[in-house]
């Protein structure tokens, strides 16, 4: 692994988060919402993609 990837590791920060942060930043250009969402992880992306026009709901 890289020292890059390693370190994220240890910080704790995972794939699920990233997204969540990075679709929340995308939607609301808050940081305070980016946190909340990199918390929660893959359940707000499963919500985001449930919840969106065109998303896995339909």
């Amino acid at each position: 692994m890289t020292a890059a990837r390693t370190d994220a590791a240890r910080a704790g920060i995972g794939l699920g988060s990233a997204i969540a942060v990075a679709i929340s930043w995308s939607l609301h250009s808050s940081i305070v919402w980016a946190i909340i969402h990199g918390f929660f992880g893959w359940f707000y992306v499963i919500y985001f993609a449930f919840t969106r026009p065109g998303g896995l709901a339909g």
